[in-house]
């Protein structure tokens, strides 16, 4: 019996002393550099943004934070800094809500951004959980509560990539491992920050983006067995509930930061899948966007930009992969036209570009390719 208790002991005193220890090795190597940035082992980052951002905000510097979708996720924030001469972090995390949006935003701002340039797209606002009860973003760990702290000091899966990071900052054993992170089974596979989420710069663009794949898509979205998923989360009062309290309730608590709000260029074929298939959703877009549009010009820190009804833009199908996700060299434009002030949209006019879009999407034909 005493024999048993001995042995259950050990067994207890050892399972403690390797928990204390990958604690220990996380803190001391932080992959997320959540307590300080990397000087012990180089610096490693993770595509999984949501957790990412935690890490971004306490350890880069910066002065301007960049927000949303997956339309914006494949920017490099040194094209960012080049065309708007900021020092920008990229925040943009694919299918986040506003919710989500807003309260990373909080934390950047906290941090210091000084001004925010936000892709703000109308599906962000549909209905979402409550931010403390979000089973996709840890709000502990952004805070660094005791409870976000644990949990990361005490994981197994970040005792790994703290290992993997030690590793790799062995110099024989750097450039190996560094090729082969990418194949492994480690999130924190990133060497440089400008690379979180952003096209490979061999990517294949022509195979990815082009008419063809746009057309597709937009055949697959107005299928009779799927159409009826456009209109999936799209209710008016619900979606205004929360622009009102996650767009203007942040932009109103933080008069000094300015915001450089734009509306995303969609392809034509978005507005027109929901015209053919959807049309109550239509309304429901063309309503949102006439009350974002009304409301945050009258906002003295917004700046709002339209980039919808950009005809040479929207209208060609090559710059797509789908019906919204446009390719790298819209990207460009999108920092061009936010840096020379295009498309802004009038305080007094707040819904020209909406109404041109309107006619537009009413008189557009579908291509038919060769």
């Amino acid at each position: 019996m005493r024999s048993t208790f001995t042995s259950l002991k050990r067994f207890i005193l050892a399972s403690a002393a390797c928990m204390l220890g990958a604690a220990a090795l996380i803190f001391v190597v932080d992959p997320l550099q959540l307590f300080r940035p990397s000087h012990l082992v180089s610096a490693v980052y993770s595509d999984d943004t949501r957790m990412q951002n935690a890490g971004l905000i306490r350890s880069q510097s910066f002065d301007t934070a960049f927000m949303g979708t997956s339309l914006a996720i494949h920017f490099r924030q040194s094209d960012i800094d080049r065309a708007l001469d900021v020092h920008s972090l990229k925040l943009a995390m694919t299918g986040s809500n506003s919710r989500q949006q807003t309260f990373v935003l909080e934390q950047a701002i906290e941090r210091g951004a000084r001004r925010v340039i936000w892709a703000m797209d109308d599906f962000s606002f549909v209905d979402a959980a409550d931010i403390e009860a979000d089973p996709y973003l840890s709000v502990d760990l952004y805070r660094r509560t005791n409870r976000g702290i644990a949990s990361y000091l005490f994981s197994a899966a970040m005792a790994k990539e703290s290992l993997f990071a030690v590793l790799r900052s062995i110099p024989p054993l750097r450039e190996p491992l560094t090729r082969a992170a990418p194949f492994l089974p480690v999130k924190f596979a990133l060497s440089d920050v400008d690379d979180i989420y952003a096209l490979p710069r061999d990517f294949d663009l022509a195979g990815t983006y082009n008419a063809e794949r746009t057309l597709a898509a937009f055949a697959y979205i107005t299928s009779p067995v799927r159409s009826r998923f456009l209109g999936e989360g799209y209710l008016y009062d619900a979606m205004v509930r929360h622009f009102e309290r996650d767009a203007v309730g942040l932009i109103t608590r933080h008069p000094d930061v300015t915001f450089d709000i734009y509306l995303p260029p969609y392809s034509i074929l978005q507005f027109v899948a929901m015209r053919d298939a959807s049309p109550a959703t239509l309304k429901i877009v063309t309503d949102l966007t006439a009350r974002i549009a009304q409301r945050l010009t009258q906002l003295p820190n917004v700046r709002l930009s339209d980039f919808r009804a950009i005809k040479e833009i929207t209208h060609d199908l090559n710059n797509y992969s789908d019906v919204i996700h446009h390719s790298p060299a819209v990207d460009a434009m999108v920092l061009k036209w936010l840096a020379g002030g295009e498309y802004r949209v009038d305080p007094n006019k707040p819904t020209a570009s909406l109404d041109e879009l309107k006619v537009q999407v009413e008189a557009y034909r579908i291509p038919q390719l060769p």
